[in-house]
């Protein structure tokens, strides 16, 4: 990076920037879309997403198949799961994200490192339009492979050598304390966990590395 900012404050993208179910939702419209003009059914799309609000959440197109009639084969779910994955995702930013992003001062960078599978995490970072919103870097895990998703220490080393700044200029604010915060930590980040209502995933009975400071809304950053 040529400017050197005094601090560096990077954030993750799922269910901290956003709600992750919101793209859930946005994918299975488009999963069932794809289903309606190629096996000619419709409401595909609402079942997935009832069965997702009854707390399921594996084998979600399997079983939504068969409660229409449908035969779940192989290639009929990897077609879904493609189409649920390079879809172009109808999600927005948490209003509280997007004031909070609003209101970086100059001295201040903002990036984004996430894991998940990289077509995806691109599709998600340009429907926020964040490079539109200060954020000067997105890093997607996966374009190195999955073994460098996190906790692995490599994207936020990545940071640390591009911007020029170490320790504690560096913020990490991410949700999942089983994998999120392991690596900023190590390296002498500051972290803080949102944990944000309406979130997918509860992780009260994983092994985590605490965040050192945990907030609701970025008004409590």
């Amino acid at each position: 990076m040529r400017r050197r900012f005094s601090r560096v404050i990077v954030f993750d993208l799922d269910d901290t920037l956003y709600l992750e179910r919101d793209y859930v939702f946005s994918g299975f419209k488009a999963v069932g879309r794809w289903a309606a003009a190629a096996l000619g059914v419709s409401g595909l799309g609402q079942v997935m997403r009832n069965r997702f609000d009854a707390g399921c959440r594996t084998k979600i197109f399997d079983d939504s198949l068969r409660d229409l009639g449908i035969d779940a084969q192989p290639a009929t779910i990897a077609r879904m799961l493609a189409t649920y994955r390079q879809h172009r995702p109808e999600i927005g930013l948490a209003p509280d994200a997007e004031r909070f992003l609003a209101s970086r001062d100059a001295a201040t960078a903002f990036a984004v490192i996430t894991d998940g599978f990289l077509d995806a995490q691109r599709r998600k970072i340009r429907a926020l339009g964040l490079y539109g919103r200060g954020i000067h870097m997105g890093i997607c895990t996966d374009k190195w492979g999955r073994d460098c998703w996190k906790p692995n220490p490599r994207a936020f080393e990545h940071v640390e050598q591009l911007f020029g700044r170490s320790g504690g200029a560096l913020t990490y604010v991410a949700d999942n304390p089983s994998k999120d915060f392991t690596a900023p930590r190590s390296l002498g980040w500051n972290t803080v966990q949102i944990v944000r209502p309406g979130r997918i995933h509860d992780y009260a009975h994983r092994q985590m590395v605490p965040a050192d400071r945990i907030i609701e809304t970025m008004e409590q950053f």
